[in-house]
C-alpha cells in the first residue's frame, strides 16, 4: 500500500515508477524512458486538473491502441484518495470478515492491482519436479477451456503464443487445370501425350496408362474480423492465429472491421507474426470503438468486390453481432456476400455462453444469412474450428 504514495507529500515521481510497473504487469510495453516522460509531463501539465494528468501521461506511455482502454482503467485505480486506495488493496488481501464484490475490471488490470502473494520458495529440483509432474497438464488443460477475454495478461500473452501453433487447413476443391495422377480412376481423362511416350520406350508396347486428374486447391479465404470495443480481447489473438494457421493457404484477403473497413492484406503478407500484428495494429485507426458492420461491407462491395473469386470464396465473419449500424443496410450488404461467396461462416465468440441465442437486430440477421455460426472464443474452440470447416465443406458439395 506504501508503494501508491502521496502526490500531496512529494512522493509523485515514485508514484509515477509503481504505476509504470503495473502497466508492465498488465501487459503494456513500457520501458524507463516513457515513464521518464510521464514524470516530465506531469511537471508540465501540473496535479490540480485529473483528467488534464490522465491525457497527458497517456499520450507518453501507450504506443497501442488496443491498451488505452487498460490504461485508463488502471489509472482511475492508481491514482485516486490515498485512503480509499488503502482501502482497495486491502480488500484484496484474505480476509476473515468476508469476500469483496466481483470487480468489473479487465482480468489484466486486476492482476496488475493484486497484491503479491509471498509462497515458500523449495529447492530447485523440487520445483522443477512439482511443475513437471503437477503444474505442466492442469495449466494448460485450464488454458484451453479458458475464455480468452477472462485471461490475465501473462496467461494471454502464453495463450497467443500456442494458438499460433493450431493448425488450420483451408478446405480445398478440384481446380480446373489437369495433372498425371497415378492414383486416377478408371474413369478418368487419359493422358494421350504420356500414354505415347511410355510406349515409344518400351517399343510400342502400351505397359502403362497415364491418366489426368484435376488439380486439389485451397479455397481462396477472405476474413473479416470485428475490432470493436466488445472484440479488444479476441482480435489480437485471433489475427495471430489466422496469420500463422494459414500461412500455407492460397490466396488468403484479410480486413478488420469497426466503424470502418480496413485492409489488412499487406501486413499478412509479412512472414513474421509480431510483424504483421504491429503493422496491423498501426493500419487500425478505429479500434475498441463502435461496429457498423452493414457500412463495411458497402465499402468492402464497392472497392474489393474483385477478392471475392469466382463464387470459390470461403468467408469467415469474425464477431459478436452487436452492429449498431442499419439493418435494412446489413440486411442488403449480407444478401449481396452470401451471392457472390461459397460459403460464408459466423465465428462468434459469444458461444461461451449456454443458451445464447442471437436475439439482437445485428446478429440476428448475420445468423440468418449464415450458413454455420462456430464458436472461437478459446484454444479447445480453435482446435476444433478446423474439423468443422471441413465438415461443412463436405455438405456443401
Amino acid at each position: 500500500m506504501e508503494q501508491l504514495g502521496d502526490a500531496r507529500k512529494g512522493k509523485m515521481a515514485g508514484n509515477i515508477a509503481g504505476f509504470g510497473r503495473a502497466l508492465r504487469r498488465a501487459g503494456v510495453p513500457i520501458d524507463a524512458a516513457r515513464i521518464a516522460l510521464a514524470t516530465e509531463a506531469a511537471v508540465l501539465v501540473g496535479v490540480d486538473a485529473r483528467d488534464d494528468l490522465c491525457a497527458a501521461m497517456e499520450a507518453v506511455m501507450v504506443g497501442r491502441e488496443q491498451d488505452r482502454l487498460a490504461f485508463r482503467e488502471l489509472f482511475d485505480a492508481w491514482f485516486r484518495d490515498p485512503e480509499l486506495a488503502n482501502k482497495m488493496l486491502a480488500q484484496m488481501l484474505p480476509s476473515a470478515e468476508g469476500k469483496m464484490e466481483p470487480s468489473k475490471r479487465r482480468p489484466r488490470v486486476r492482476e496488475a492491482l493484486a497484491a503479491p502473494r509471498e509462497a515458500d520458495k523449495p529447492a530447485q529440483g523440487e520445483r522443477e519436479i512439482q511443475f513437471d509432474a503437477a503444474m505442466t497438464a492442469s495449466d494448460l488443460q485450464r488454458l484451453h477451456h479458458a475464455d480468452f477475454n477472462a485471461l490475465g495478461a501473462a496467461e494471454y500473452r502464453l495463450v497467443e503464443r500456442l494458438a499460433r501453433d493450431i493448425a488450420l487447413p483451408v478446405p480445398t476443391v478440384p481446380s480446373r487445370r489437369l495433372r498425371v495422377a497415378a492414383g486416377a480412376g478408371t474413369h478418368a481423362r487419359m493422358h494421350w501425350p504420356g500414354v505415347l511416350h511410355e510406349a515409344a520406350r518400351t517399343g510400342g508396347e502400351m505397359l502403362r496408362l497415364p491418366r489426368l486428374a484435376r488439380r486439389a486447391q485451397p479455397l481462396p479465404l477472405l476474413v473479416l474480423i470485428d475490432v470493436s470495443g466488445s472484440m479488444e480481447r479476441y482480435a489480437r489473438l485471433l489475427l495471430a492465429f489466422l496469420h500463422a494457421a494459414t500461412r500455407r493457404a492460397g490466396r488468403r484477403d484479410v480486413f478488420a472491421f469497426g466503424t470502418r473497413l480496413t485492409d489488412l492484406t499487406p501486413a499478412f503478407r509479412l512472414a513474421d507474426t509480431d510483424d504483421m500484428l504491429a503493422t496491423a495494429s498501426a493500419a487500425i485507426d478505429d479500434f475498441a470503438g463502435g461496429t457498423r458492420l452493414g457500412d463495411s461491407l458497402a465499402q468492402l462491395r464497392r472497392d474489393h468486390a474483385r477478392r471475392l473469386t469466382g463464387r470459390r470464396t470461403l468467408v469467415l465473419v469474425i464477431s459478436d453481432g452487436l452492429d449498431t449500424g442499419e439493418p435494412a443496410v446489413l440486411d442488403h450488404e449480407l444478401q449481396w456476400l452470401k451471392r457472390h461467396a461459397r460459403r460464408v461462416l459466423w465465428l462468434n465468440p459469444l458461444l461461451r455462453f449456454e443458451g445464447y441465442a442471437p436475439l439482437a437486430r445485428g446478429a440476428a440477421l448475420l445468423h440468418r444469412h449464415a450458413d454455420a455460426m462456430l464458436a472461437v472464443h478459446n484454444l479447445s474452440a480453435l482446435e476444433q474450428l478446423a474439423a468443422s470447416l471441413a465438415a461443412l465443406m463436405r455438405t456443401a458439395r
